[in-house]
This record gives structure tokens, C-alpha cells and sequence, in this order.
């Protein structure tokens, strides 16, 4: 079975694409052996198509614990270790898609490139410690007094008569109220303990956001969907998620072009979807799958290495915490998110993986 070539026209073909691709490709018959790769798949073995081809898929490359070899359903495994040749062993986003209408064949795709885009990789380091240690002093030492200003504020608002003297003691109050939001955002990552999780119904909580950002900051906008109708109860922190979903719609509501954007959500049930968990000895299934997509420009480029790390924003009036804490709740919740580009035309796309309740 040969999936790419040459066509006869000049147009390229799907195969060409598929050799073109950064990330490699390697094509397995019902036999399990290699029947084509790509160049990454060259690369990154570090062996010739020629070799390749006709071995033994496990004498190459050895599939993570979780991988049955003889179940045909699509597998999904991100961040996981992948045994190369020569012992050697990769860190590397996997998926292995069935082709309908060849029985037995599989395409295996490994790309290694995605852990910048990846949320709830730096749990436990150094830097994480620190931010959250500073987040704790700050929100101690700065909220006290500033509960003091605002009463004096307010004291000295009743003695006043002139409108200017109003205006100025309104002004300290919205300006202390303003802090004090903002402290109550760093104290979100103060908060180490885990979120307690229950089952819940994700079409619920789904016309629930809805409903409100299209009462509020979502107001006219374009709001879409294309749900998956059958999928099994989540086991989420509901407060958690929600705070997580209306802090993505608004991200989405002030991206995107009122004229011609939209804002669309959409659910799926991903088999075989699972992640790495701290210190790499056991993996974490998350086949609960929420998209929230716009068709916005996205962020700057240069941001996007950094996108959920605390006080980075691609706004101008940004402070940088609500993506961060939305990668906080969602590991306290035993899920994880993800930022892409994905599409053509591009669109943004943020994606919350999440575990089922009562296991698989």
C-alpha cells in the first residue's frame, strides 16, 4: 500500500503534504510492519526510509504501556515516553489514527514540538514556588492596608460638600476596589489544595457560561456550537470550570472582530486521550474534550512560549493572571489545557481535556 507519491499532474497530493510535514510520519501494515515514513520519520530515528521499511514496528519504535497493539480504535497519547532504537527515549505527543477502509493499517504521527503550548508542565519547579510564595506576601501585605484607605475614603467622602471633593474620594475607592480585584487574583494561586471533584453534566455548565456571557461581555456576538450529543458525565470542580470557560469566552469576546467573528464551542470524546503525570511513572486519562475557538488573530508570537504563565498578556491593559489561573484550576482539577492555531483560515483554538466520571 503506497499513501504517498508522486501524481501525475503537478498539483501536490495528499501524500505530498503528508511528506512535507514536520512532525513524522510512519505508515504500519496489518502485519505490523513499517510500510512507509516521512523524512521527520527519518530524522528522527535517525535511519534511512530504506532500513525502515519492512521492519517490525516494535523493533523501532516501542508504544507507550497504555497502547493496545490489537485494538483498532484511534489512541491519543500526550506528553508520554516513546522507546526509540538504540535505546534511546523520546518525549513526544502521539497518535496513532486506523485508516478506514483498509482494515489492519495504521498512521502513526510523533511530534515533539508541542510542550510549549503545553499546560501544567512546570507543577512543583522552582519558578512555580516562587510565584505563588511572592503571590501570598503581596495579598498579605497590601490588602490590610488597603482596606484602611477605602474607610478613610469613605469617611472623608461624608464630610465633603463640594462635587470636586466627591469626585477625588470616589476615585481612591474605585482605585482601592480595582487593587483589591487584582489581589484577590494572585491570592487564586495562593491556594494549593486540590479541587474537589464530582461528577457533573458538561451540557449544564456549557448553557450556563453561555447564558452569561451573552447577557454581559459577549453581548451580539456571534456564539456557535457543535457538540458531541452523547458524552458521559465530567468529574470537574464545577465553580473551577466555569470560571475557566468565562475567562476563555472573554479572552475570545475581545479577540475577535464584532463585524465578522465568532465564538464557537465544541465538545468531543477523544478514545485513548491521556497525560503524563508528575514524575512520568503513571498517566492520567482525559477523553472529555471542550473547545472554545474564535476567529480572532490570536496572540503575538512572541507571548505564545509564555501564554499561561502569571503577568504575561498580549493586552495592553492585561494583567496576565487569568489564563495562569485557568491552567491552575485545571490541573487542581485533574484535567489540563491547551492553546493552537488551528485551521485554515487559522483560528484560535483553547482546549480543556478533562476526566469522565466513574473512570474510562
Amino acid at each position: 500500500m503506497k499513501l504517498w507519491g508522486r501524481a501525475a499532474a503537478d498539483a501536490p497530493t495528499a501524500g505530498d503534504l503528508i511528506a512535507a510535514l514536520p512532525a513524522a510520519v510512519l505508515l504500519v501494515d496489518p502485519a505490523g510492519r513499517i510500510a512507509q515514513v516521512n523524512a521527520a520519520a527519518e530524522a528522527l530515528l535517525n535511519t534511512s526510509e530504506g532500513h525502515l521499511i519492512g521492519q517490525v514496528r516494535g523493533d523501532v519504535l516501542a508504544m507507550p504501556s497504555r497502547f493496545e497493539a490489537e485494538n483498532d480504535a484511534p489512541y491519543v497519547a500526550y506528553d508520554t515516553d516513546v522507546s526509540i532504537r538504540k535505546g534511546v527515549v523520546l518525549r513526544a505527543d502521539m497518535s496513532v489514527s486506523p485508516l478506514a477502509d483498509h482494515p489492519g493499517w495504521r498512521l502513526i504521527l510523533l511530534h515533539s514540538g508541542m510542550a510549549a503550548q503545553r499546560m501544567g508542565q512546570v507543577r512543583g519547579r522552582g519558578g512555580t514556588r516562587a510565584t505563588v510564595s511572592m503571590a501570598a506576601m503581596l495579598a498579605h501585605e497590601i490588602k490590610n492596608p488597603l482596606s484602611g484607605i477605602r474607610g478613610a475614603a469613605q469617611l472623608l467622602e461624608g464630610q465633603v460638600n463640594d462635587d470636586t471633593g466627591k469626585r477625588m474620594t470616589l476615585l481612591i475607592r474605585n482605585e482601592v476596589d480595582r487593587i483589591a480585584a487584582l489581589i484577590d487574583q494572585m491570592q487564586g494561586f495562593t491556594d494549593t489544595r486540590a479541587l474537589e471533584s464530582k461528577p457533573e453534566n458538561i451540557y449544564a455548565i456549557l448553557d450556563h457560561v453561555r447564558e452569561l456571557a451573552g447577557k454581559g461581555f459577549a453581548q451580539g456576538v456571534d456564539m456557535r456550537d457543535a457538540f458531541d450529543p452523547s458524552l458521559p458525565p465530567v468529574l470537574v470542580h464545577r465553580d473551577g470550570l466555569i470560571q475557566v470557560l468565562i475567562n476563555l469566552l472573554k479572552n475570545a469576546a475581545e479577540a475577535i472582530d464584532k463585524k465578522d467573528g465568532y465564538i464557537m464551542i465544541a465538545t468531543a470524546y477523544r478514545h485513548g486521550v491521556s497525560v503524563s503525570l508528575e514524575g512520568g511513572t503513571q498517566r492520567l486519562v482525559l477523553p472529555i474534550e471542550v473547545c472554545v475557538i474564535d476567529n480572532g488573530p490570536g496572540p503575538p508570537k512572541d507571548v505564545v512560549e509564555s501564554l499561561f504563565e502569571p503577568f504575561v498578556s498580549s493586552k495592553s491593559t492585561g494583567r496576565g493572571l487569568g489564563l495562569a489561573l485557568a491552567d491552575k484550576l485545571m490541573r487542581d482539577m485533574g484535567g489540563m489545557i491547551q492553546f493552537a492555531r488551528e485551521g485554515t483560515p487559522e483560528r484560535t483554538v483553547f482546549r480543556l481535556l478533562m476526566p469522565r466520571a466513574g473512570g474510562r
